[in-house]
């Protein structure tokens, strides 16, 4: 392997002496400062002891101020400049030389911008900036009843106004504080207007809740006892603004996303990143993870387990144990496990399965790739691993030209990029904010991009190949709408992983509410129901022998003691997952859709109805495409669950029964299926099951028709576009069919 050469990282030293003697000599105060500074051998660590110790705090707060006041302070505006169109940038003070725009690996869809509502007239002000001790604030307005969404994948709310967040990469977030395995400096409001903060750290968000100070004294105090302001913030009809703070920063760039409406403004905000992209089709199958400690041999087992009991699969995902070491990561196959790795690959291929392998970045003293990636590392390690400097090409190339030899030429189909987030709230196991690399950037900025970047390095092996690839990464951040990952995370509460969901689609990311284990049947049925209504459809089942429909408990699953009857389980877990399979025509038209003009596949209903405020609080349904919603049902209580209606007719999924828009209905919890909903006029293509994707049994379609058919559907196919539309009560197969057959039309309610 050709050896790459980088650059050494570069040290960096805190602490120095404070040293005032070579500026404006013939200042009288700076000779001042200069006789204390030698009285008192100021440092930065010892300037607590000397404040205490001397008693002269007056004396030294010009000297203070002199440390820590910026150059120039003084409030900077910018006028917007249009880069794309309904795309402005505004500049102000000197922005830092790396940020997520600056160092991009894919450029916009300029040809897709077409495809969105023109918009001439820039929809903001000019904004104002001020350098600040911490970094640099910016300040953008906020109308009174404009909500707020965004900040990428938030798990703990939907709304963002009034709110303080943090766009800070963490692992398994705890509280509604802003972290997240994916946070994005980019928001959204109802007003149409989307913003990007084009920086790398870790940037506070102050959604209206930063206020002004009162300027004038006032003779009389309000009457009201006790005052609202004891237990209400600040209200949206309020007029604010939203201030964000960019630490260690003196300037920034801003980019702001034009609708007219908030769904465009998202769209806009896809196609700057890149534009979306469409899976391959065993990509939008069903996905089984194994235990990690699986071999050859299990894992065929497995693979012929499920073509026995007719179980759909497309993917079988190896866990840690495939490798010789995992934490760190050799990315070597265990030989002990996998007598022949590359057999196995080719004859789970023979069975239409594809493999996807685990791995981290942080790369063991015994891997092979140790020797490229060392020099192209960072000064501190992960696991007794080297961190691979992504920011730079030099890491990039070597992990990825690795990975391409190694395992793609192999036939391996995508890999499961874990544990490339941050760790302040499991265990402190990542590297830290401190850190430099060669490439220049430190551990914050570094934590920011280092998801993304890993991204790319392995996905631009597949390009280079002409292949087709979707994975599974643990980290995402800015612009990252056109790579073909899917987030995950080891949290797993049901509610937490539905709002993921809906909040995905603000800011260019997909993510998957994977099935693991669960607390009874009907949980492991909700979330399963669940999940088939997802980006990425999967079974996670790492740590547990047997498929978890064999057996819930943990312990007794791995001791191979199954529950009685368990095949009645596995048999409607088997329907569920068909419905993926049936769905996936849909799902393909749907990220069609989303590469064309950056329309999110998965999204809050907000998003397309931002007048309607009734919606700015529903965070446990979703639109797929533009014309289903799910509201999923969950087994933590035995309440029945509340259903908004958008405007418009609605028909309910399964039955056909027809529902008012504009209205809430209660929907037992008993109720067998999950909950879906179709607008009244949809044509929906609904195909036979098959044991993989792309088996000649879900080429057959039919056709499910709602209302009046007026909608019709569209799917691309080779050679060009498959439409089918209804007319006076008859169905009709318009444009290319590629390899699909209608034979059946079912008119639905």
């Amino acid at each position: 392997m050709r050896r790459v050469r980088c650059a050494p990282p570069v040290e960096h030293i805190a602490g120095e002496r404070i040293d005032f003697a070579g500026a404006r000599k013939h200042s009288k105060a700076l000779l001042r400062e200069k006789e204390l500074s030698a009285e008192i051998k100021l440092t930065r660590r010892g300037l607590a002891k000397g404040i205490a110790a001397s008693g002269v705090i007056a004396g030294l707060s010009p000297l203070l101020s002199a440390e820590t006041q910026p150059a120039n302070n003084a409030p900077q505006s910018a006028m917007w400049k249009q880069v794309y169109p309904g795309v402005w940038r505004a500049t102000v003070g000197t922005p830092e030389t790396f940020t997520p725009v600056s160092s991009r690996l894919v450029p916009p869809k300029t040809e897709a911008f077409t495809k969105l509502p023109k918009v001439d007239t820039v929809p903001l002000p000019a904004i104002h900036g001020k350098k600040i001790k911490r970094g640099y604030k910016v300040e953008l307005p906020l109308r009174p009843k404009e909500q707020v969404f965004g900040l990428g994948l938030q798990f703990m709310s939907l709304a963002q106004r009034g709110k303080k967040k943090v766009t800070r990469v963490n692992a398994d977030p705890k509280m509604d504080t802003g972290d997240s395995h994916a946070p994005v400096p980019f928001y959204v409001t109802t007003e149409g207007i989307g913003v990007l903060i084009d920086t790398a750290r870790y940037a506070n968000f102050y959604f209206g809740n930063a206020r002004p100070r009162p300027a004038h004294a006032q003779g009389s105090t309000s009457q009201a006892n006790p005052d609202p302001n004891y237990t209400q913030s600040a209200q949206d009809t309020d007029i604010g603004t939203v201030t964000v703070e960019i630490p260690s920063a003196a300037g920034v760039d801003v980019y702001l996303f034009a609708g007219p409406a908030m769904l465009d403004a998202v769209k806009r905000y896809n196609v700057f990143s890149g534009g979306g992209f469409v899976p391959p089709e065993w990509g939008l199958g069903f996905w089984y993870r194994m235990d990690a400690r699986a071999t050859q041999q299990t894992a065929m087992d497995f693979a012929h387990e499920f073509r026995d009991h007719n179980i759909p699969c497309d993917v079988l995902g190896l866990e840690p144990g495939w490798q010789t070491h995992a934490y760190s990561c050799s990315f070597a196959w265990n030989n002990e496990r996998f007598q022949d790795p590359n057999g196995f690959v080719r004859a789970a291929g023979d069975m239409h399965y594809k493999v996807n392998l685990w791995e981290h970045a942080y790369t063991h003293p015994a891997s092979p790739l140790f020797v490229d990636i060392l020099p192209c590392s960072g000064d501190t390690g992960v696991w007794g691993g080297l961190v691979p400097d992504f920011a730079g090409e030099q890491a990039r190339n070597a992990f990825g030209a690795y990975h391409g030899k190694t395992f793609i030429d192999e036939g391996v189909s995508g890999f499961k990029l874990d544990e490339c987030d941050n760790s302040d709230f499991t265990g402190g196991w990542s590297f830290p904010e401190l850190s430099s690399f060669p490439s220049g950037v430190d551990g914050e900025q570094m934590h920011s991009v280092f998801g993304l970047r890993y991204q790319a390095a392995i996905w631009n092996e597949f390009k280079k190949r002409k292949l087709e690839t979707y994975n599974l990464v643990r980290s995402s951040g800015a612009l990252a709408t056109p790579y073909p990952f899917v987030l995950y995370s080891d949290l797993y509460a049901h509610r937490d992983f539905i709002r993921a969901l809906v909040n995905s689609g603000f800011g260019g990311l997909l993510w998957c509410p994977e099935v693991r284990d669960a607390a009874s049947e009907i949980d492991l049925i909700r979330r399963l129901q669940s999940v088939v209504f997802s980006p990425l459809a999967m079974v996670n089942a790492w740590y547990i022998k047997n498929p978890p429909w064999k057996q819930l408990n943990r312990k007794l699953n791995n001791a191979d003691q199954l529950i009685d009857g368990w095949e009645k389980l596995e048999a409607r877990c088997r329907e569920i997952i068909g419905w993926r399979m049936q769905l996936v025509p849909y799902l393909t038209a749907v990220f069609q859709r989303y590469a064309e003009d950056g329309t999110p596949p998965f999204r809050a209903l907000a998003l397309d109805e931002p007048n309607d405020q009734r919606l700015h609080k529903v965070d446990d349904q979703y639109m797929v495409g533009d014309r289903m919603m799910v509201a999923p049902l969950f087994a933590d209580g035995d309440e029945d669950r509340k259903v908004v209606l958008p405007s418009g007719d609605w028909h309910d999924f399964w039955t056909g029964s027809k529902f008012n828009g504009g209205t809430e209905i209660m929907v037992p919890a008993s109720t067998e299926k999950i909950p879906v909903y179709v607008k009244s006029g949809s044509i929906v293509p609904w195909a036979d099951v098959g044991q993989y994707a792309g088996s000649p049994e879900t080429r057959r379609l039919t056709a499910r028709v709602y209302g009046d058919g007026s909608l019709s559907f569209e799917l691309g196919v080779s050679g060009g576009t498959l439409r089918l539309t209804w007319r006076s009560g008859k169905g009709s197969v318009e444009g290319e069919r590629g390899d699909y057959s209608i034979y059946a039309w079912k008119q639905i309610g």
